[in-house]
């Protein structure tokens, strides 16, 4: 599917890509312009419908490849990859006496009343967990040093195995990483066609078993990583583009091609970041200071939550849970990320009856081989977005903008054949997958949420995504939200976000020390030491305009093992010593976490934090997009399901691009645009403000 939409002007060209599960999705602009492309990703291969997608975004927005200034991709292979257990053979080289590291984990079950307790499987088998005698200690001093024939010997084991990237992570590493360097050293020498990955560069932080973690996940993905973007560049190049290719972080900026191959684990949460950064944005805009942004594509449903315009960020979280809502059913991931829930849960979910005889949605998807029943592709089981076109809610003939023909008969057949199963008629069964998918999400949400410390009562709910807006609404009602706001080119918002991406860099070192007793020249030191880092990472010069910095501490009272990230104000490029008033900001953030202080403990920092952002990008607005001024608003009437009054009712349904703003509409009524729709039940009303979003209060 694809748009043509605004003036072209000769100004910067930007094209971001986001590849999901069942759709690849593509947006350029170019300063006056907004050009859309959706097209089926290619699961095989995710690259080859990402290079269909640029060239028919190339052709429809009448641009020459050369012309192209910068590309901002979004993947989703780190994420697969974990999940799936399609990376690459790994091994790891760790300190003589703790390679069971990764067996052992953490003694602390996630749930202690559950005796067929599933933990995650490492991602190394213990055959290829090895051992050399090598020692620092815990003040950064080195006892014993690598001997260079222990570990090529150790290296060359792994290798005969059928290894092709190893993990190095030797204790103490992050005080001291001399000895990890010799190691990878004396690897790249004996053996370059092994990938390395060190844990003192990957991630230099306490917690033996987290930093392992972390540096096996990053050796695991990163083989198959850097094929990918070599395979992406050499064919972008292909086709004549010659400019800048910049990957999106999980954090919410983006990076570098080569810092990204060196360490792939901090796009793993690539794709959702992207649509976290368009909620901020949106929530900035409309000057909503507490926003949930709820996505929803094809396969995953993505929630998080943003205040005072930015997303909650975490320098820690976990992949690939075996038990969706539970803390410690994942790989612990050292990495910063934006700080969402997703889930299993999009128009792909498909509908199944469990053993106890209930319906369930996903997290199975149909993806988009063979993709819901009514695409007609051959796919044959019953999916959310075949429930969503017998209610009503989606037009058959206008699946993405027209270029899609829905198959209403075979979504009746599949749905049929399930409420079969369950003594439901047709229509029940699809009101059944609609409600429990869209209560999936909202519990989902509900945990998140209170995990943070929030009310939903008090936050507005910024919807996108292809099937978000379908179900924006309902999960409103469950949450008792009474704003829902949708933006142009809703669904393909996720990819607009990444167009609005700063580049970024991240960095950490540890450094354990009492507050009232810290050796402030070495955290000087410590932060010239980051700023090369980024400085390196991004290729820029950092202090030309525009360029933000913030340091961060991790303090914890002593004896604790979590810690509280506090910012630390900056003085002529310096940390502000500022002893008192940092014991001041790690109480206050204490006391909203938990609820009170504990007094006669001292205070300790345990590691510095620096995070460097590049200049806001200046893309334009988005409302611009096919504007019909004066063409009738309604397309009509049909039969659509009201989730309030519980029945079936004549909704109108309006086309958003006739829309004037400030106009208010009641609903039951959709309103469609080419790459989503939106459901606004009977006790909604809605408008479109100057800035084209869509505008819903419920009651």
């Amino acid at each position: 599917m694809w748009r043509k939409t605004g003036r072209k002007m000769k100004t910067s060209v930007c094209v971001g890509i986001d590849i999901g599960g069942t759709f690849t999705d593509l947006v350029l602009l170019d300063g006056g312009g907004v050009h859309v492309a959706k097209v089926l990703t290619t699961s095989g291969d995710p690259a080859y419908g990402a290079l269909n997608g640029f060239r028919r975004i190339l052709e429809i927005s009448s641009t020459s490849a050369c012309d192209v200034d910068e590309v901002v991709h979004a993947t989703t292979l780190v994420t697969n990859a974990l999940i799936e257990r399609t990376g690459a053979p790994a091994g790891v080289i760790t300190t003589k006496g703790f390679a069971d590291t990764l067996e052992i984990a953490r003694e602390k079950r996630f749930d202690l009343y559950d005796i067929f307790l599933e933990i995650p499987s490492p991602l190394v088998p213990r055959e290829f967990c090895l051992s050399v005698s090598e020692r620092v200690d815990s003040d950064g001093n080195i006892q014993c040093s690598i001997n260079t024939e222990e570990m090529a010997n150790a290296a060359g084991r792994l290798r005969e195995g059928g290894v092709q990237s190893i993990a190095i992570n030797f204790l103490h590493s992050p005080s001291n990483p001399a000895n990890e360097i010799a190691a990878e050293t004396v690897i790249r020498n004996s053996f370059p066609d092994l990938w390395v990955s060190r844990s003192s560069a990957i991630a230099p932080e306490t917690g033996e078993y987290e930093r392992c973690s972390t540096t096996v996940a990053n050796a695991y993905v990163r083989p198959n990583t850097e094929r990918y973007l070599d395979k992406l560049t050499e064919n972008l190049k292909a086709l004549g583009f010659g400019g800048r290719i910049s990957i999106m972080l999980s954090t919410g900026g983006f990076s570098g091609l080569e810092a990204v191959r060196r360490v792939p684990i901090r796009i793993l949460e690539s794709g959702p970041a992207g649509a976290a950064l368009a909620a901020a944005q949106l929530s900035q805009s409309c000057g909503e200071r507490r926003a949930i942004g709820f996505d929803m594509g094809g396969t995953t449903a993505k929630i998080c939550l943003v205040r005072d315009g930015e997303p909650d960020t975490v320098h820690s979280f976990e992949a690939a849970r075996t038990s969706r809502f539970q803390k410690g059913s994942g790989l612990p991931i050292l990495a910063p990320s934006v700080d969402l829930v997703e889930i299993g849960a999009g128009g792909g979910s498909i509908a199944h009856v469990n053993r106890l005889g209930l319906i369930q949605v996903g997290p199975q998807s149909a993806g988009s081989e063979p993709g819901p029943a009514c695409y007609g592709l051959g796919g044959g089981d019953p999916t959310v977005t075949d429930a969503n076109l017998l209610l009503g809610y989606l037009n058959p003939k206008y699946f993405l903008g027209g270029e899609m023909q829905l198959s209403l008969d075979r979504a009746v057949e599949v749905i049929l054949s399930l409420g079969d199963l369950l003594g439901m008629t047709c229509d029940e069964a699809a009101w059944g997958i609609h409600e429990i998918v869209t209560e999936q999400m909202a519990s989902a949400a509900r945990v998140h949420i209170a995990e943070k410390g929030a009310d939903p009562r008090h936050f507005t709910l910024i919807a996108t995504g292809g099937a978000g807006p379908a179900h924006a609404c309902h999960m409103a009602r469950k949450l008792f939200v009474s704003r829902v706001i949708c933006p142009p080119v809703v669904g393909v918002a996720s990819t607009v976000g990444l167009l609005m991406a700063r580049p970024r860099s991240d960095a950490v070192r540890t450094f354990v020390a009492d507050l009232n007793a810290m050796d402030w020249n070495k955290s000087f030191i410590l932060l010239e030491d980051m700023k090369a880092q980024a400085s390196e990472e991004l290729g820029a010069e950092l202090e030309s305009e525009g360029w933000e910095t913030a340091f961060f501490a991790d303090m914890r009272y002593q004896g604790q093992v979590d810690s509280i990230s506090v910012p630390v104000a900056l003085e002529e490029s310096r940390p502000l010593k500022d002893e008192a008033g940092m014991r001041h900001c790690f109480e206050k953030a204490y006391l909203a976490r938990f609820t009170r202080k504990i007094e006669g403990v001292p205070i300790e920092v345990c590691a510095w934090r620096l995070t460097i952002t590049g200049p806001q990008k200046k893309i334009g607005s988005t409302a611009a997009f096919e504007e019909r001024s004066g063409a009738p608003h309604m397309k009509g009437t049909r039969r659509m399901y009201d989730g309030v009054r519980q029945e079936f009712v004549e909704g109108a349904v309006y086309d958003r691009y006739a829309l004037s703003a400030g106009k208010e509409f009641r609903g039951p009524a959709v309103v469609e645009e080419r790459e989503s729709t939106i459901v606004i039940p009977s006790t909604g009303t809605f408008m479109k403000d100057e800035s084209g979003n869509i505008i819903i209060n419920l009651e």
